[in-house]
């Protein structure tokens, strides 16, 4: 697919994240403070609940949907009309639109850089799976050695965890150093202490649309994903080395989940999907693939200390992962366990084979023993204070680009008492 021009001139600049073929959904608000939901296209970000309001454009003819912050409600009308809905909207901002179209259309909306952003979807659930085999063998590698790097069930099913809903922040959200029960090797008790390894994990988060109540197919749970967005999973790896035996993570990723604040509909991926990696054991009937699942989506860590310039510290793709989020959903559903409208399923963390490649501080460290070097001649082994830390994440096709806008958080020091009121 290549291009689609629009009369808004921005959206037609090679390379912009966000042309016609993309239209992603996110929740705004200007100077009154009021939240709406829109579109961006362009360096313009369009009102659709506005639109909605004056019965120019309604994604249902007997009810508003967008007039809640939130596209929650929108998300329960399905999949023909997600689709339809973005027809329509392509064609009142392609170049062929009516100059009264581009008028109204124009009065509709605002420059990119006037708007605050927030989370465009009210999280119903959450969790976060381990679904990146170079990163589950590089982490099992550091802590049990190569010869057990993957868990025996690694391999037949996507495995993870149930996170917290309230822990979710959009970008641009602070993130303030945690507290946590700490014990290194030459100490008998554990101490609460502020965690000294806290880093990050560069995922894509997948929305899940509509709701079910029984196992899904493959299919069907692809048929439910809305869309998607950048996922940073903040991980304080020490509170974690002492907690998640045997249960996994808890406190030590409950600190905060930041997402990019535009939903990437699945329908603007489509022409980037990709086949999942060759299995390295044939997998159970209900998992197994179905054609292209997975996105050739280029991904980045930038790390910024202090205010200072930002260095791109690991770059990979999305195609790394083993399993897709509609294998994900598939698994999630197959105990019978029900699925809300603004689920949300973390990929887990995306790595590539090679050094550089790698979405965490954890690996590109190798544990804190190989130090990264900045561009301002810093080194880092983990987040220190004053770091910002931004995923960003782009889907390049025939002369235009799929963006999805930078996920973010700068990271603030430990309270020096986490209980004081």
């Amino acid at each position: 697919m290549a291009l689609l021009p629009s009369w808004i001139d921005s959206a037609n600049t090679p390379n912009h994240p966000f042309p016609l073929n993309n239209l992603p959904y996110g929740v705004f608000s200007v100077a009154d403070g009021a939240l709406r939901c829109g579109t961006a296209i362009g360096d313009r970000i369009v009102d659709l609940t506005g639109l909605e309001a004056a019965k120019i454009l309604r994604a249902d003819p007997d009810a508003d949907v967008l007039d809640a912050p939130y596209w929650n409600d929108f998300m329960e009308l399905g999949p023909k009309v997600w689709q339809s809905y973005r027809r329509m909207l392509q064609t009142l901002l392609s170049i062929s639109a009516s100059e009264d179209i581009q008028e109204t259309l124009t009065y509709f909306s605002i420059p990119l850089t006037e708007a605050t952003l927030h989370l465009p979807f009210k999280v119903s659930e959450y969790t976060d799976f381990y679904a990146g085999e170079h990163h589950a063998v590089n982490v099992g590698t550091m802590f049990r050695g190569a010869e057990n790097a993957l868990p025996p069930n690694w391999l037949h099913m996507p495995i993870g965890y149930n996170g917290r809903a309230s822990s979710v922040v959009v970008s641009g959200t602070a993130i303030r150093r945690p507290w946590g029960q700490l014990k290194s090797a030459d100490h008998t008790q554990p101490a609460f202490l502020p965690s000294r390894r806290f880093d990050i994990e560069l995922e894509l988060g997948a929305i899940v649309g509509q709701a079910s109540h029984g196992p899904l197919t493959v299919q069907e749970a692809d048929d439910n994903i809305f869309g998607y967005v950048l996922l940073n999973d903040w991980s304080a790896r020490d509170i974690q080395a002492w907690e998640y035996q045997p249960l996994g993570p808890f406190q030590a990723k409950a600190t905060a989940t930041s997402l990019s604040p535009w939903i990437v509909t699945k329908e603007a991926l489509a022409p980037f999907r990709t086949h999942t990696p060759k299995r390295h054991v044939a997998l159970l009937d209900h998992l197994k693939d179905m054609g292209p699942m997975l996105y050739d989506i280029d991904l980045a860590i930038g790390m910024a200390p202090d205010g200072k310039a930002t260095t791109t510290i690991a770059r990979t793709n999305a195609n790394q992962l083993y399993y897709s989020a509609a294998q994900q959903l598939a698994h999630h559903s197959s105990s019978g366990c029900p699925m809300n409208v603004g689920d949300l399923l973390g990929s887990g963390t995306i790595s590539g084979p090679q050094k550089p490649e790698r979405g965490s501080l954890l690996e590109l460290s190798w544990g804190g023993k190989e130090p990264l070097s900045l561009d301002t001649g810093e080194q880092r082994t983990f987040i220190e204070d004053g770091d910002t830390l931004t995923l960003s994440g782009a889907a390049r096709g025939d002369g235009y680009t799929i963006g999805f806008g930078d996920c973010s958080g700068t990271v603030l020091p430990a309270l020096s008492d986490p209980y004081e009121r």
